[in-house]
């Protein structure tokens, strides 16, 4: 039995079956390992069909609309509490889930509680921040700041992430705002920040920036942590700033079942096979994201070098720093860096400057981001 895998939404609609021994999947692009879900396929008999997403917004209106019933969807830490609050989701149900009991670490779930009181709704899956990426020859001396985006020495070398809540941060952060700002004036002062660097910028992108940097298309771009691994052994120039000195934001995706799902307790034996931990640390070898599994890190770690373990097994915030200070919807811990990134050949401890990340609703009611962003993109 194979996998179909669907690059677009209306290929997924064509697909969709009545079969019980199916799994509807809708998931970030390149996020499940293929040999994963051939190796559940064969073990379950479940013929799985995947469908992906390049962003949280550009999923969502979808599984609002009903218009295909997914059984099983992976969406990040914010976006998971506004489905949950708009009655999209339906609660887990941890009996059939005991990999995830046993496996899933505590300070993991405690951290997810912040979006997902009592982990009713979710199950971590990946987890990360964004940082800078960039190319030892075509970048001078060491980068620990976000600034360097906005350097005109870099003119049509940049990359920025198409996502305005990775976008927004960097401004807010280099103006020494909070990522969870309210304050219209901080936000229209990030928003023309954004507008002033767009003529410096080679392309605003998502996978295709891994690309891009990898080929040495472009001297430095805003990438998710998960990337870097992979580009790290792809092109030896480049380096990796996890955690630039003004703060970055922590994301946490996890799995969540929709409220119209159709095979139930499929969904469930997919969530708790990916919680195996043979099946977790091959995951893990083949996307590089940071994984909550407790059980990964003494699998693979004999297999990685120092920067990469690094990277990779950080602990979660909430085990670093202090401790959130509101249950809101967020992610929230922070931790300060003294000395901004760490090369491989630092002996110090690896900042990792997280804040808060913003809610969707703070972002959809007060912030307007939609409407900003397209202004943005639309501007010389």
């Amino acid at each position: 039995m194979t996998a179909v895998f669907t690059a677009g939404c209306d290929s997924f609609a064509e697909e969709e079956a009545e079969g019980e021994d199916t799994l509807y999947i809708y998931s970030w692009g390149d996020y499940l390992d293929p040999d994963v879900i051939t190796q559940f396929e064969e073990e379950t008999g479940i013929h799985v069909v995947l469908d992906e997403f390049d962003t949280n917004e550009s999923m969502y209106p979808r599984v609002k609309e009903g218009a295909t019933s997914y059984d099983l969807i992976c969406p990040s830490d914010y976006m998971i509490q506004k489905m949950a609050e708009n009655g999209l989701l339906q609660p887990l149900d941890y009996s059939q889930l005991p990999n995830a009991k046993k496996y899933i670490g505590e300070d993991f779930l405690k951290q997810a509680e912040s979006y997902d009181p009592g982990n009713r709704y979710s199950i971590p899956y990946c987890w990360g921040t964004v940082g800078l990426m960039y190319n030892k020859k075509l970048v001078h001396g060491d980068v620990d700041s976000w600034s360097v985006l906005f350097d005109p020495a870099y003119k049509d070398e940049i990359l920025m992430q198409d996502s305005a809540r990775d976008a927004f941060m960097i401004p807010l952060r280099l103006m020494g705002d909070s990522m969870n700002t309210k304050d219209p004036a901080e936000l229209e002062a990030a928003r023309d920040m954004l507008i002033a660097q767009k003529p410096l910028v080679q392309a605003y992108g998502v996978d295709d920036i891994r690309d891009k940097l990898a080929s040495g298309e472009a001297a430095l771009g805003v990438i998710y942590s998960g990337e870097a691994i992979n580009l790290l052994k792809a092109n030896p120039d480049l380096a990796f700033c996890p955690a630039p000195k003004e703060g970055t934001n922590l994301w946490m995706d996890g799995w969540v079942i929709p409220k119209q799902a159709k095979h139930v307790e499929n969904a469930h034996k997919f969530i708790d096979f990916l919680c195996r931990p043979d099946i977790a640390a091959k995951n893990f070898e083949a996307l590089g994201y940071s994984t909550p599994n407790t059980a990964v890190q003494s699998i693979v770690e004999e297999d990685m070098d120092e920067e990469e373990i690094e990277i990779a097994s950080q602990p979660p915030p909430s085990t670093r720093g202090r401790r959130p200070t509101s249950t809101s919807a967020r992610l929230s811990t922070s931790s300060t860096p003294s000395s901004g990134c760490r090369s491989k050949s630092n002996d110090d401890e690896l900042p990792l400057a997280v804040s808060h990340r913003i809610s969707y609703n703070e972002a959809e009611d007060v912030l307007h981001f939609r409407n900003w962003v397209l202004t943005f993109r639309n501007r010389r």
